[in-house]
């Protein structure tokens, strides 16, 4: 069922209008009628809400989202039923540009992002992730896309979205054998093998380590617009990418570091997001300045 302006969902969130639309469902703009505030409700489609692993999935994304209440993590509000059997998730109402754009509109006037200003957006992420390691949960789907920079900074400067395809680590898997879930640029390469219940936090780590290249390098390390093929090569057996070489002002010990963020194998890489960002901000004391 889609929702229109004034129609009401759970008898509290008035539709205002649809910030975005998705296969299995809608994002929309709501007035809570019961304390008055603005907020984003995300509805899975009646149709898709009676397939299991659909609803098991808004499931866990609801509870990973309130289980890191307090961190840089989309503040959950309700979970509940829709009248039409589907199910929605009421949510903080964030409003921003998504780290990718931002990114852009920096790169589309000839710049690239300051390592400070970097430090200062993703500073928050890390700590999210980790309370997220921290009981066994894996976002599964980092990439810059999924972090929103707000416009009007409250609770931190960024939050983290899209906890759709997380990953308990205690829970049954529900993703099969064979099948690969995450966006291509920013996979770990173990992700590629599509094992997912040999998966650890680990892909977290270096799904970050991607997403801190690109946002210095103006590029993702591998380039999404090759055929997957290419790319699938270039994840499991390709060279690292030079940061050096696209930032020539960056510290040279840099590349060290994107060696072992995106290290092939998961026992050369970072072993935590904490260690990735520690080593990262102590390569770049230097153009910092500490």
């Amino acid at each position: 069922m889609a929702y229109t302006s004034g129609d009401v969902i759970d008898g509290r969130y008035d539709i205002v209008g649809v910030i975005g639309k998705g296969a299995h469902g809608v994002v929309y703009e709501a007035r809570d009628l019961l304390l008055g505030s603005q907020v984003a409700v995300k509805c899975l489609h009646g149709d898709v809400a009676s397939e299991p692993g659909f609803k098991t999935r808004m499931a866990r994304e609801a509870r990973a989202m309130g289980a890191l209440s307090g961190t840089a993590a989309a503040q959950v509000l309700a979970f509940g039923k829709t009248d039409d059997g589907g199910m929605f998730i009421a949510m903080e109402l964030v409003r921003g540009r998504d780290f990718e754009t931002y990114l852009r509109e920096i790169e589309r006037h000839g710049g690239r992002i300051g390592v400070t200003k970097l430090v200062e957006l993703l500073g928050s992420i890390v700590d999210t992730l980790e309370a997220a390691h921290a009981i066994s949960l894996l976002h599964r789907d980092l990439k810059p896309g999924n972090i929103m920079v707000l416009d009007a900074p409250g609770r931190g400067p960024v939050r983290l979205l899209d906890f759709g395809l997380a990953k308990d680590l205690k829970a049954d898997p529900l993703t099969a054998d064979g099948m690969i879930a995450g966006s291509p640029a920013y996979m770990a390469p173990e992700v590629w093998r599509g094992k997912p219940d040999l998966l650890d936090h680990r892909i977290d780590v270096y799904s970050f380590g991607a997403i801190v290249f690109r946002a210095l390098a103006g590029a993702p390390p591998f380039d999404p617009r090759q055929p997957i093929d290419r790319i699938l090569i270039a994840v499991l057996r390709g060279a690292r990418p030079s940061l050096v070489a696209l930032r020539p002002e960056l510290p040279a010990a840099v590349d060290a570091w994107v060696q072992k963020a995106l290290a092939i194998k998961p026992d050369d890489r970072f072993q935590t997001p904490r260690e990735l960002w520690s080593a990262f901000l102590g390569v770049m004391r230097v153009e910092l300045g500490r």
